[in-house]
C-alpha cells in the first residue's frame, strides 16, 4: 500500500532500516486493531454475532473491489493449498477470533478478556521461538515475564474486586476468551509462516485475499446472525451499526492487516508476537478517552511493563556488533 511504502521511506531516510519498519507496521497495526473493542460500545443494541457478520462482509466487499483488478493473475499464482490456508486463517483469525472475543466481553467483562488475550504475545513468541534459527527461549524471558506482569496488571483491579465464586456466565465467557486466545495464536503463527513461504505474492494482496474469503464465510454467518432470534431495530440503530462495522472493516482489517502483514515479512516469529501487545495498549488508551478518565496507578504499571516487554525484545534480536579488530579489518580494506 502506499501508504505503507511512504512509511518504509521516512524510516529508511532516518536510519531504522528494516526493523524500525517491522515495529513501525506493528505499532500502526496495534493501533488499527485496537479499535474493535470500541465497536460494541458503539453498537451497543447488536449482538456479538452481528457484529462479527457486519464487519467482515463489509470487509470482504471492501476488499473484492480492490483485488479485481489483479484477480485473474493471482488465481493464476495460487494453488489448492494456499487456497485452503486462506480458508481456515479466515475462519481463525477473523470469523471465529472476534465472535468469541465480542462473547466474552459480553459474559466476562472487557479486565477478564484483556488479560487471557493479552497472552497472545507470550503464546505466539513461545512456538516461535521453535522455529529454526530463532532466538533462544532463554533470552527471550526478560521479555516474557515483563510482557505477562504487564497483562496481569491489566485485569488485577477488576479481578480483585470480583466475588468469590464463578458464575455460569462469567465461566463461559472465560471459555470464549481462551478459545480466542487460541484462535488467534493459531492464525498469527499461520499467517506469519505462510507469507514465508509466498514470494509470488505481496503481503497487501494475501491481506485483500484473506479478506475476499473471510467475506464469503460471513455471508453464512449473517444467515442466522440477523435472521434467527433477533428483535427489530430502529433505522438509525441500523445507519449507525452500518457506520461502525463499516469503519472497522476499513481501517481494521484493510489497512490494518495490510500493516501486520508487511510487519510478518520484515521481522521473525519471535518478534512478531511482541507486536500484538499494541493492541492492548491502544485499547486501553482508547478505553480511557471513552470513559472519559486518566489510568490508574495499576494500569500505568502495566503500559510500562508491555513497552519494556517489546524493547527488551528488540533488543535480544539486535545483531552484536563485530569485534574491535574485525571492524579495523574491514575499515582499512
Amino acid at each position: 500500500m502506499r501508504v505503507i511504502g511512504m512509511s518504509r521511506i521516512c524510516l529508511e531516510k532516518i536510519g531504522l532500516g528494516k526493523t524500525g519498519l517491522g515495529i513501525a507496521c506493528g505499532i500502526a497495526a496495534g493501533a488499527l486493531w485496537g479499535l474493535i473493542f470500541l465497536a460494541p460500545e458503539l453498537a451497543r443494541e447488536f449482538a456479538p454475532l452481528q457484529l462479527a457478520a457486519g464487519r467482515y462482509l463489509a470487509y470482504g466487499v471492501f476488499a473484492a473491489v480492490l483485488v479485481i483488478p489483479r484477480w485473474r493473475t493471482l488465481c493464476a499464482r495460487l494453488g489448492r493449498a494456499e487456497w485452503w490456508a486462506l480458508v481456515w486463517l479466515s475462519l481463525l483469525g477473523n470469523i471465529l477470533y472476534y465472535a468469541l472475543l465480542a462473547t466474552a466481553v459480553q459474559l466476562g467483562g472487557v479486565a477478564m478478556t484483556s488479560l487471557v488475550i493479552g497472552f497472545l504475545p507470550v503464546a505466539v513468541t513461545i512456538i516461535g521461538s521453535r522455529d529454526h534459527g530463532a532466538i533462544p527461549l532463554r533470552k527471550l524471558l526478560p521479555s516474557l515475564v515483563l510482557g505477562a506482569i504487564g497483562i496481569v496488571c491489566i485485569g488485577w483491579q477488576s479481578l480483585g474486586d470480583a466475588e468469590t465464586g464463578v458464575q455460569a456466565a462469567q465461566a463461559t465467557g472465560l471459555f470464549c476468551a481462551v478459545g480466542a486466545l487460541v484462535a488467534w495464536t493459531s492464525y498469527a503463527v499461520g499467517n506469519s509462516r505462510w507469507l514465508g513461504r509466498l514470494d509470488h505474492v505481496s503481503a497487501h494482496d494475501w491481506s485483500l485475499l484473506t479478506g475476499v474469503v473471510t467475506g464469503a464465510q460471513a455471508t453464512l454467518l449473517a444467515i442466522p446472525a440477523f435472521l434467527v432470534g433477533h428483535h427489530d431495530h430502529a433505522v438509525g440503530e441500523w445507519l449507525r451499526f452500518v457506520a461502525v462495522v463499516t469503519s472497522v472493516a476499513i481501517l481494521a482489517s484493510i489497512v490494518g492487516n495490510a500493516f501486520w502483514n508487511r510487519m510478518s515479512r520484515l521481522l521473525p516469529l519471535t518478534l512478531v508476537g511482541q507486536m500484538i501487545l499494541f493492541e492492548t495498549m491502544f485499547a486501553l488508551l482508547y478505553g480511557f478517552l471513552w470513559e472519559q478518565r486518566l489510568p490508574t496507578t495499576m494500569e500505568l504499571a502495566a503500559i510500562a511493563c508491555v513497552i519494556g516487554s517489546v524493547l527488551s525484545c528488540v533488543a535480544a534480536h539486535r545483531p552484536k556488533s563485530p569485534p574491535l579488530d574485525a571492524e579495523r579489518t574491514l575499515a582499512s580494506v
